[in-house]
């Protein structure tokens, strides 16, 4: 059986303490599914995941678990999204469904669909991409398969619509790594609008104030219920101002 989930079921006043500086975001996250297992959020984007040490700067996780613990109930991390990217994140409410659920994470189990505008016209309407990634620093770089502390990244994706001098690609990840479609897509010679930190010269691109990358889709294995649940959340009002931007006298 599948559970569905495709629009936010409510908002709930995430606060952050009265004696916390101001928030830099909005006080309310969309919930997109909840249980007393697990918590899917629609992650605004420029909101961190999880927090950076030695820092006091809001995260998704923070924010939850300020407002859960008033329920007497945690997050816990599962996996994460670029902050730049806005959309489906998703917690663990206790030790052992997150264990469950990070083991599905690291098989590479769950359907994870990403949309993504690219500069230019892609080759084929449709494919599979396959790098060797290797982090340095905050950075991935290109590898090859020869190098022993290489990490294999693949993904496929589908070209969705045509846009000027640009394309609108539905992403689905086989790996999940740090940065992945950012790196390449790049490395195809399509980087994603915005993405200063893989092509410094999206530094000029005035349409959108990030990384035009959504997670649109996450479908995975309730690790209670055994059910499949799959969570989908519409892009965002700067994402679709973009789709709009590259539309028009095209």
């Amino acid at each position: 059986m599948t559970v569905s989930v495709k629009k936010p079921s409510r908002k709930r006043n995430f606060g952050s303490g009265k004696h916390r500086p101001p928030p830099q975001f909005s006080r309310e996250i969309a919930i997109l599914y909840e249980d007393d297992a697990v918590i899917a959020v629609n992650k605004p984007a420029g909101l961190l995941a999880v927090p950076v040490p030695d820092s006091d700067t809001p995260s998704a996780l923070s924010i939850l678990s300020a407002n859960l613990k008033r329920i007497r109930q945690r997050a816990l991390v599962v996996h994460r999204i670029d902050r730049f990217a806005s959309g489906v994140l998703l917690f663990a409410k206790t030790v052992r469904h997150r264990e469950t659920l990070v083991r599905q994470f690291l098989a590479h189990t769950p359907v994870r669909q990403y949309l993504a505008v690219v500069r230019g016209d892609l080759p084929a309407k449709e494919g599979t991409l396959v790098h060797y990634f290797r982090r340095e620093g905050m950075h991935q770089k290109l590898s090859s398969e020869r190098d022993r502390k290489a990490a294999r990244a693949e993904l496929k994706y589908s070209v969705q619509r045509s846009l000027r001098s640009a394309s609108l690609v539905r992403v689905a990840l086989v790996t999940g790594l740090q940065n992945q479609i950012r790196v390449q897509f790049a490395a195809l010679g399509h980087p994603v609008i915005g993405d200063r930190k893989y092509n410094p010269d999206e530094a000029t691109e005035r349409r959108i104030a990030r990384v035009a990358l959504h997670a649109s889709k996450l479908e995975f294995v309730h690790p209670a219920s055994g059910e499949v649940i799959s969570v989908e959340c519409e892009p965002p009002a700067d994402f679709q101002s973009l789709l709009r931007a590259l539309t028009a006298g095209s």
